[in-house]
C-alpha cells in the first residue's frame, strides 16, 4: 500500500468512471489516488459496449435527426419525471463533446447505432470499455502522475469537526494493513450494488433469486455505504439495468453466457415463454426493448423458453427469426447452437431440460399447464393470428416436432443505478439536501438522478455515457473548488 500521505483527490473505484475522473484530475494538475479493491482494475466498465450522445460528429456523418429537446423530453417522460431535469439537460448538452474528447484521447469507435427499436445514440467502442480503460484512460492517468493501488478497500471517509471531508481510511486486503490518507475531495465511483444480495432483497422490489448479474461481480455497494455512513441520504434505490432473459445458472458467473448462442436463442428470438405454471404471460416481442422484457419476466416466479427440435434446426442451419442488434452473434444464424446445447447436457446444466414429448417435459420441469398451453399456442401459430397477446405471425413458431426443450431463464442485469442524491456538480447531499463538502460521486453510484423505475434503452448508451461525463465533470468541479 504505497501511497503519499496526502492527495488533492482520492477516487474510490478503478473502473470507467474512476479512471475518467483520475485522468481529468491529473490532467488539471491535481494529485490523485485511485483505490481499487480488486486484484485488477477495470471492473464492470470493461463490458461497456458504447456511450450515448446527441449531435455528435458520428451522428452528423450519418445525418441522424435527433434534437436535444426531443431526447430530454422523452427521457423525462420515460422516467415519469422522477429523473432530475437539470442533470439530464447538462449531461445531454455535454454528450457530443465527451464522444469527441474520448476520440481525441485515442478511443476508437466502430459506429453509432440503435438498439432494438431505440434511437441511434449508441457510440460503439472498438474493444469495448476494456480498451477505453486499459489502453487509454488508465495509462494516460498514470503518465500524468496518478497513483493506483489495488487489493485495497476504503473503510471510512473521514470528516472534520465542520463536516468537511478530511481523509480516508484504507485497508490492504492481502495483509489487513491500515492507513489514513488525507484529502479534501473523495469521488465515489464503485459501480453500484448489483452483487450485494442483501441490498437487492432489502432495498429493491426484485427477487434476488431471479436476477443474474452480468458484470465484474465486484459491485457490492461499497461507495453507497461509505456515503451513508458519512451522513448522505439514501435516494432512488431500487432500479437495475435489466436486459431481458438470461440462462439461469447460479453455478457460474453470469458473464460466461454473455455471447452464448443458446442464451440468444432463448432470450432474443421472441420464442414461446411460459411461467412456473406452464402458462404464457406476455407478447414475447417485448424483447425488442430489453428493459421492458426484464420487467415482464420479473412479474413471474419462474420463466422458461419452450422450443422443439425444428426450431433448433432452423436457427442453426437456416436463419434467425429476427436480428439481434449489435451483439456478437453470427449475422444470419446460430451455427454453434447445437454444440452449445450438447455441452450443457454433458455438464448437466441446471437450466436445460429435454424430453421426447410435451407431457414428459411438463412432468420433468413441473409445468402443470404446459400441454394445454402448447396445444393452444400451436393453434394460434397455424392460424397466423395471436388472439391472446398480439404477437406477429412471423414469430408464432409452433412447438410440435420433438424432442422438446425447456430453457429456464433468470433476468439478466448489467448494473444498478442510484442510492445517492446529488446536485449538478455531483456533490453528495445529506439528509437535509445539503452538500457534504468534499464528497462527490460519479457513474452508477450517481445515476439515480437519471432514471425512474426502468432504464431507458430507447436511448441506448445513456448509463455508459453518464459514466464518462460524470467522471470528467466531477474532476473539473473539484479542480475549480480546490484551485479556482
Amino acid at each position: 500500500m504505497k501511497t503519499n500521505e496526502q492527495y488533492d483527490v482520492v477516487i474510490v473505484g478503478g473502473g470507467a468512471a474512476g479512471f475518467t475522473a483520475a485522468y481529468q484530475a491529473s490532467h488539471r494538475g491535481l494529485s490523485t489516488l485511485v483505490v481499487e479493491k480488486g486484484r485488477n482494475t477495470g471492473g464492470s466498465g470493461e463490458y461497456i459496449e458504447g456511450a450515448f450522445a446527441v449531435d455528435s460528429y458520428l451522428q452528423k456523418e450519418h445525418n441522424v435527426a435527433l434534437t436535444k429537446e426531443d431526447v430530454l423530453n422523452e427521457e423525462l417522460e420515460y422516467s415519469h419525471y422522477r429523473a432530475d431535469t437539470q442533470v439530464w439537460k447538462e449531461y445531454i448538452d455535454a454528450s457530443a463533446d465527451i464522444i469527441k474528447w474520448l476520440k481525441d484521447l485515442g478511443v476508437e469507435y466502430l459506429d453509432v447505432a440503435p438498439l432494438g427499436s431505440g434511437y441511434r445514440t449508441w457510440h460503439l467502442f472498438k474493444g469495448l470499455g476494456k480498451s477505453v480503460i486499459h489502453d487509454v484512460l488508465e495509462p494516460k492517468a498514470k503518465e500524468q502522475g496518478t497513483d493506483v493501488i489495488i487489493s485495497t478497500t476504503v473503510t471510512k471517509v473521514n470528516l472534520d469537526n465542520n463536516g468537511n471531508v478530511s481523509g480516508v481510511e484504507l485497508e490492504d486486503l492481502s495483509n489487513h494493513e491500515k492507513k489514513t490518507v488525507a484529502t479534501k475531495a473523495v469521488v465515489l465511483a464503485t459501480g453500484g450494488y448489483l452483487n450485494n444480495e442483501d441490498m437487492i432483497k432489502n432495498d429493491t422490489h426484485y427477487d434476488a433469486e431471479q436476477i443474474i448479474p452480468v458484470n465484474s461481480e465486484k459491485n457490492t455497494g461499497d461507495g453507497l455505504k461509505l456515503a451513508w455512513d458519512a451522513g448522505a441520504q439514501k435516494y432512488a434505490m431500487g432500479t437495475a439495468m435489466l436486459f431481458g432473459g438470461y440462462l439461469k445458472d447460479h453455478t457460474k458467473p453470469g458473464y460466461v453466457y454473455r455471447y452464448s448462442e443458446l442464451n440468444g436463442a432463448a432470450d432474443q428470438q421472441s420464442l414461446l415463454w411460459v411461467n412456473e405454471n406452464g402458462d404464457r404471460f406476455v407478447n414475447e416481442e417485448v424483447v425488442d426493448n430489453f428493459a421492458l422484457a426484464g420487467n415482464a419476466l420479473c412479474t413471474q416466479g419462474k420463466v422458461f423458453t419452450i422450443v422443439d427440435q425444428s426450431t433448433i434446426d432452423h436457427l442453426t442451419d437456416d436463419q434467425l427469426y429476427k436480428q439481434m442488434g449489435t451483439w456478437d452473434y453470427h449475422d444470419t444464424k446460430l451455427p454453434h447452437l447445437k454444440e452449445e446445447m450438447q455441452k450443457a447436457f454433458d455438464e448437466k446444466a441446471p437450466y436445460l431440460t429435454k424430453a421426447d414429448s410435451i407431457h414428459e417435459l411438463a412432468e420433468k420441469v413441473g409445468l402443470e399447464d404446459l400441454e394445454k398451453t402448447i396445444e393452444h399456442y400451436n393453434e394460434l401459430a397455424h392460424s397466423g393470428k395471436d388472439t391472446d397477446f398480439g404477437k406477429k405471425a412471423d414469430f408464432l413458431i409452433p412447438v410440435e416436432n420433438g424432442p422438446f426443450y425447456a430453457i429456464e431463464l433468470g433476468v439478466g442485469a448489467f448494473c444498478t443505478m442510484g442510492g445517492l442524491k446529488t446536485n449538478t456538480e455531483h456533490e453528495v447531499l445529506d439528509k437535509a439536501g445539503k452538500p457534504i463538502n468534499g464528497l462527490y460521486t460519479a457513474g452508477n453510484d450517481a445515476a439515480g438522478m437519471l432514471i425512474g423505475d426502468t432504464y431507458g434503452p430507447n436511448m441506448p448508451g445513456t448509463e455508459a455515457g453518464f459514466v464518462f461525463y460524470s467522471g470528467k465533470h466531477v474532476a473539473n468541479i473539484i479542480y475549480d473548488q480546490l484551485k479556482g
